[in-house]
């Protein structure tokens, strides 16, 4: 279980800097559309394929995009060792790691209700970890199951 938590760890810390990475970069790519469309960017079909060019050219998504990939590579390590009503609901963690990220990193303002919010989460993400201690912990008392000779034929 300390394995599976480790790799959690290092898979939320990648989402949380591939989030907040990302934001940087978009909001070095839409200023400059903000500026050519007067302040608020109107959303059509040129304007998303322009924004997205430019991502491809933008250092800060192109590293965003690699750590979300690297978070998704553990993800997949994960779903690989657990059941997934384990590993989806702890992946809401990152949730907790990217907001002390846009604090650090981004200077963001986080009010009372949002720590709120993600006190629940981390509760919730306890109770889940509590429940699979639990699973296991019973299936190494629960004997396994034994076939009848007579059933086998």
């Amino acid at each position: 279980m300390t394995k599976i938590l480790i790799v959690l760890a290092i898979a939320l810390l990648f989402e949380a800097l591939g989030v907040v990475i990302l934001k940087r970069g978009i909001d070095q790519i839409t200023v400059g559309e903000k500026a050519r469309q007067g302040g608020e960017i109107k959303v059509s079909l040129p304007v998303v394929l322009r924004l997205v060019g430019h991502g491809f050219m933008n250092a800060a998504v192109l590293l965003g995009v690699l750590f979300e990939a690297i978070f998704f590579a553990g993800l997949l390590i994960l779903m690989g060792h657990k059941d997934i009503s384990f590993v989806w609901p702890l992946t809401s963690l990152s949730m907790v790691m990217t907001t002390l990220a846009a604090i650090v990193l981004l200077g963001e303002k986080v009010s009372g209700t949002r720590w709120a919010g993600v006190v629940m989460m981390m509760l919730g993400a306890a109770l889940i970890t509590w429940s699979e201690q639990k699973k296991e912990a019973e299936r190494g008392v629960a004997k396994p199951p034994t076939a009848n000779v007579s059933e086998i034929k």
